[in-house]
């Protein structure tokens, strides 16, 4: 069952292209990643956007050195460049391509960083018998623009891209109890409730993801995503840039466990 998966042979599979999806639900127990690449110019103010904005950028791996494409922390057969599903290209702030392979597109000044996902905690939340609609529902999490805005380093600014998911009450308190013990891939909700607060007006009409299914006496429940990088990009147009595609995360050797703060 493919599920069931190594990150190891999760990855391997994604090299050889046979694996370009959305990986929630994946290689449970291990750490799930977002990723963004940059050139040296404009990793000094990005890496304070990340410092300034833990919430939604929790930085758990950063390039050594520009052009290292490995961060044997995370794995040690780890190739940034392959071990994505998809990928972003972007040019002045403006996607230009989505592709399986980033190897024609790497240079020696970029730095890549990698911060945590909420699909990490999904586990947690399982575990504790709470249903994850995304995962129910065999969909990518539904991701929406928000009009929280992040603090600004240099020329990165933006508004928080949040992801959702719907609880009843007693399951949402549950939830926010659980996600507290894990800042390192988003930590509690920032919003529980009306979503038109925070500038969310359809949610059957993610920005990015699926949308799923909220049944009667539920409340969408929001944390911070891992995709607002994406938005500090189109909002700061550096020359080039390469991210994740929304849902489709590096999978890393990481146990879960290991970043959970009891």
């Amino acid at each position: 069952m493919e599920s069931l998966l190594s990150p190891s042979m999760l990855r391997q599979k994604i090299r050889r292209n046979q694996f370009s999806s959305n990986t929630s639900g994946y290689c449970s127990g291990y750490v799930q990643a977002n990723l963004c690449i940059l050139p040296q110019q404009q990793a000094h103010e990005f890496l304070q956007f990340c410092q300034l904005n833990p919430k939604p950028c929790p930085l758990i791996g950063m390039s050594a050195t520009p052009g290292d494409y490995q961060i044997p922390s995370l794995g040690k057969d780890i190739d940034l460049r392959t071990d994505v599903p998809q990928y972003r290209i972007f040019e002045y702030g403006r996607p230009i391509a989505q592709v399986c392979d980033i190897r024609d597109y790497w240079r020696n000044d970029l730095v890549a960083f990698v911060l945590g996902c909420s699909f990490s905690f999904e586990e947690a939340l399982l575990a504790d018998g709470l249903e994850v609609r995304n995962l129910t529902e065999g969909v990518n999490v539904p991701m929406y623009r928000s009009s929280i805005q992040c603090q600004p380093a240099g020329t990165f600014s933006g508004n928080m891209v949040v992801s959702m998911r719907p609880f009843k009450a007693a399951d949402a308190i549950r939830a926010i109890q659980i996600c507290s013990r894990f800042p390192a891939v988003h930590g509690a909700p920032v919003h529980f409730g009306d979503s038109s607060e925070i500038g969310i007006q359809h949610l059957n009409q993610p920005d990015f993801g699926d949308a799923v299914t909220i049944r009667a006496k539920e409340h969408p429940v929001f944390w911070a995503c891992g995709v607002t990088p994406q938005v500090a990009v189109e909002q700061s147009k550096p020359p080039f840039c390469i991210t994740h595609a929304p849902g489709a995360m590096l999978v890393t050797d990481q146990l879960n466990s290991r970043l959970a703060i009891m």
